[in-house]
């Protein structure tokens, strides 16, 4: 009797234990897609600035961005005269570039989301987000930290077996009051730091407390960053399905 109710009695804290693994892995996820959808929306348009940084030089980029849920995305280039009208397309999975110079619309394959958008420290997926940090991953809580200043949980993201993913892991850190995500590191498969994004300037635009300044900083390359920063943005405004097509990519202003 005795061995039946000690058998009872570990089998029960396993699941006790098994139930709180669970509920923390729940939990993650709930602060990761919160966090998301704060800087997402159901809609969202913007105006933003690009600055490139290399040690002996640096130069800016202006453009607008569209996106809808978690689908669709477009992306223009305003400036300089020499990127100008430049526009990337995202629709459920599939990512296209329109090129006026050559005035051909080009499909990017898997293959190129890890290759940097446009010379920056940006990623092609980093900007069109092909894959999804919500979906895409398994998370999980590590040691809370504090990040500018504000309380953050420290959350792990490892990709799940069967997702197309750039990354082999990012670590991200979420305001635990306004779910701001404050900071991302993104490691390759060989668990090297590859990047680390730092947020900061959180101020209210669009009627959301946002960081409205982003830098991407390579972990390997000293004097090296690219920063990205919102002059405007506008959350939940109805945009047309219509204006997510290749067609419309070669007339949006």
């Amino acid at each position: 009797m005795k061995i039946i109710i000690t058998l009872l009695y570990c089998g029960l804290i396993f699941f006790l234990s098994h139930s709180q693994v669970l509920q923390m892995d729940e939990t993650a996820k709930d602060v990761i897609k919160k966090a998301d959808e704060k800087m997402r929306g159901k809609t969202s348009q913007s105006e933003m600035t690009i600055k490139i940084v290399r040690p002996t030089w640096s130069r800016e980029m202006k453009m607008k961005a569209w996106s809808k849920e978690t689908t669709h995305a477009m992306i223009l280039v305003t400036s300089p005269a020499k990127e100008k009208g430049t526009v990337f397309l995202k629709s459920d999975k599939e990512v296209w570039n329109w090129v006026p110079s050559i005035e051909r619309v080009i499909k990017l394959p898997p293959s190129m989301m890890t290759q940097s958008w446009m010379g920056t420290d940006f990623t092609n997926d980093d900007l069109v987000k092909e894959s999804s940090i919500v979906d895409d991953y398994i998370h999980s809580f590590l040691s809370d930290s504090v990040v500018e200043g504000r309380n953050c949980y420290k959350i792990q993201l490892i990709p799940k077996p069967e997702a197309a993913v750039v990354w082999g892991k990012i670590v991200v850190w979420i305001d635990k009051k306004d779910f701001i995500q404050m900071r991302a590191e993104f490691y390759d498969e060989e668990n090297t730091l590859i990047n680390t994004m730092q947020s900061s300037d959180v101020k209210t635009m669009g009627g959301r407390l946002i960081p409205t300044k982003l830098e991407m900083i390579p972990a390997d390359k000293i004097g090296q960053k690219t920063v990205m920063i919102y002059s405007s943005i506008t959350f939940d405004q109805p945009i047309d399905q219509s204006f997510f097509t290749t067609q419309n990519m070669k007339k949006v202003k």
